[in-house]
């Protein structure tokens, strides 16, 4: 078999500003009929730089996971921000992984859990069963983990519960929108993280408007974490007006982590986050960002508008701001930092 070719790099690393070093390989495509070319495009296989399993949507012309592979991203991104040693062994950790897909956040969490001696109460929310059982029929997928980690995901596909001697967890399956309600109803104030894990801003804006990340950010404690790939001008920006601080996620590479280099994603909170060596206060032209037309928020009052209507009415508002001249252009703040095309892309500072 050839090796397989190259697909473009996921939305999930543009969202995130990070220059890929090596883009997801898919498997080759099958021939399709004509009635097939007129289906949807169905979740395909994909690995990432580090050899992990992933899936790329045909919906949403995006992959799951950045290019550098589903390992790394769960780990860097998700797991090692979190900071979970700043936890007692023995504690018990209460989180939420929304948008759980192929499973690798919580695999990486329940991993992290297992090594800390820590105890996990866990609340997914996934529209669709289809990614989990994908990942579970792939023995690299099962070979990635560890069988502690992977057991817990292993009941969730064919159910809405697991339990193991690490902890218990719920599953809320269906619109994100409609279920986050029945999780604060149960756990408000009471989440030490929460990983953010949808598709990016500019195609799933249903999970980035200011009133769903209103209904993430009542989910945590006040030394909670939520946590997301996104560094995302209109993302930030609503996370500050729901009065989270701010922090950005370090990168690995060296190379990406020079001044003016961008963020490997956000951490926000109720309260302020320590510079440490998962997280740093944004830059300068991070914080200019957020003043910019960019960061006009993603807005979704009755929590059930789609994608085109909530795209539309922000590109409304932000020609409006424009037009009133009290709001900076993004093209301005680009030539002012002297930011090349291709280093902030459109769906982050449109």
């Amino acid at each position: 078999m050839p090796p397989p070719s190259p697909i473009p790099t996921s939305g999930k690393t543009l969202n995130a500003c990070e220059p890929e070093e090596f883009p997801q390989q898919e498997l080759p495509k099958q021939q399709l009929s004509d009635q097939q070319l007129h289906q949807p495009e169905p979740l395909r296989p994909s690995w990432g730089g580090d050899g992990s399993f992933s899936l790329w949507s045909g919906e949403f012309q995006q992959g799951f996971h950045s290019g550098r592979g589903a390992l790394r991203e769960a780990r860097e991104t998700f797991v090692d921000p979190a900071q979970l040693e700043r936890l007692a062994p023995g504690s018990t950790v209460l989180a939420l992984d929304l948008c759980v897909g192929t499973g690798s956040n919580t695999a990486a969490l329940l991993e992290r859990c297992s090594a800390l001696g820590l105890q996990l109460q866990w609340w997914g929310i996934e529209l669709d069963r289809q990614p989990l059982q994908l990942a579970l029929a792939d023995a690299k997928f099962q070979s990635q983990w560890p069988q502690q980690a992977i057991e817990p995901l292993r009941q969730l596909s064919h159910g809405d519960r697991w339990q193991s001697p690490l902890g218990q967890g719920q599953m809320f399956w269906g619109d994100a929108r409609e279920r986050l309600p029945e999780l604060l109803a149960l756990a408000a104030g009471s989440c030490h993280l929460v990983m953010h894990d949808a598709f990016s801003p500019q195609r799933c804006p249903q999970l980035w408007s200011l009133e769903f990340l209103t209904g993430l950010a009542q989910l945590l404690l006040l030394d909670g974490r939520l946590l997301t790939y996104s560094s995302a001008a209109a993302v930030r920006r609503s996370l500050q007006l729901v009065g989270l601080q701010l922090a950005a996620i370090r990168h690995h590479e060296p190379a990406q982590q020079s001044p003016g280099a961008w963020s490997g994603g956000t951490a926000a909170s109720p309260t302020p986050l320590a510079n440490c060596k998962f997280l740093r206060p944004l830059a300068a032209m991070e914080w200019e960002h957020l003043a910019t037309n960019a960061a006009e928020p993603y807005r979704d009052p009755d929590g059930r508008a789609s994608a085109a209507t909530i795209l539309t009415n922000r590109a409304r508002q932000q020609r409006s701001r424009g037009a009133e001249g009290g709001v900076e252009s993004t093209s301005a703040w680009r030539r002012r930092w002297g930011l090349e095309a291709n280093r902030i892309p459109l769906q982050e500072s449109a």
